[in-house]
């Protein structure tokens, strides 16, 4: 079975490693790209630089996004999506933020869902069966 890629925006290395294995735990056939900022999630989602090569970076099904990490924020990579209509998959904004501004703020971005940190298996199966992305 073909796995499937699943772009983490995530500039915590705890965190990054918190998800995959949240993912591996799933059981399904997804493949975890993890980039650390922003920028480099705006980078991967165009392919451009070293992220030119579809094969070795496929355009992700769901997008993991983290609210606060250098240069654009997660909040930046949402609305910069909101010029892309070409860029049908939804984007997760998964914080430790509890705080109702940005819940709000990350729905008027049209955020699929908002998840507090740490994510686990049922909340990943919970996104997956929301968006459709698992048979």
């Amino acid at each position: 079975m073909v796995k499937q890629a699943i772009l983490v925006a995530e500039d915590d290395e705890d965190d990054a490693f918190i998800m995959q294995r949240a993912l591996k735990e799933t059981g399904l056939p997804f493949e975890m790209q993890h980039v650390q900022t922003g920028d480099e999630a705006v980078d991967y989602l165009i392919g451009t630089g070293v992220y030119a090569d579809r094969e070795k970076f496929p355009l992700p099904v769901l997008v993991f996004l983290d609210l606060k990490m250098p240069g654009r924020s997660g909040f930046d990579v949402l609305e910069w999506k909101r010029g892309r209509p070409e860029l049908k998959m939804p984007f997760v904004v998964l914080s430790s933020s509890p705080e109702e501004r940005d819940m709000r703020r990350a729905r008027e971005l049209r955020a699929g869902c908002y998840l507090i940190k740490p994510p686990t298996k049922s909340m990943l199966i919970y996104c997956f069966n929301q968006f459709g992305v698992i048979e």
